[in-house]
């Protein structure tokens, strides 16, 4: 009987499956464009000013982050195509736990009780640490939404 394949293996026929995707640049430069044109667009229904972008983004140098910002992004890191990926969930979360559009697209700025943002507001907590704090908001929001994958 033959062994069950996992996502991690290589098929016979040569095709590229998750664990080869990350180092493969000609995948991430594919996925660059869209994601920034995700991100920007989700930043700016959320308000967000240049540095908190950067912030979000994993702080790349300015002028990266402007170059980006215009459209020209080249081929990402794997990182910060994790980071969007995050910020995408967390902003998908938000739209299913609060239909109002505007309350949705707030709730980042609004100072919030729960313990893991210690009174401030979820952006502020996700600027002020690193991808595992944007890691712990995507959490919560899936928990609260009954997701847990």
């Amino acid at each position: 009987m033959p062994e069950a394949r996992t996502a991690w293996d290589r098929v016979d026929d040569g095709q590229i499956t998750a664990p080869d995707l990350r180092s493969n640049p000609e995948v991430r430069k594919q996925k660059s464009r869209p994601a920034l044109r995700g991100f920007f667009s989700i930043a700016m229904r959320w308000g967000t000013g240049a540095e908190e972008e950067r912030a979000l983004l994993g702080w790349p140098a300015r002028s990266t982050f402007h170059k980006w910002k215009g459209g020209n992004p080249g081929t990402l890191p794997y990182d910060t195509l994790i980071r969007i990926s995050l910020v995408l969930g967390i902003y998908k979360a938000l739209h299913i736990l609060y239909p109002e559009a505007t309350f949705a697209d707030g709730w980042v700025k609004m100072p919030n009780t729960n313990p893991l943002f210690g009174g401030g507001t979820p952006l502020a907590f996700m600027t002020g640490g690193d991808m595992d704090a944007l890691y712990a908001v995507r959490r919560l929001l899936d928990g609260r939404r009954g997701a847990w994958n």
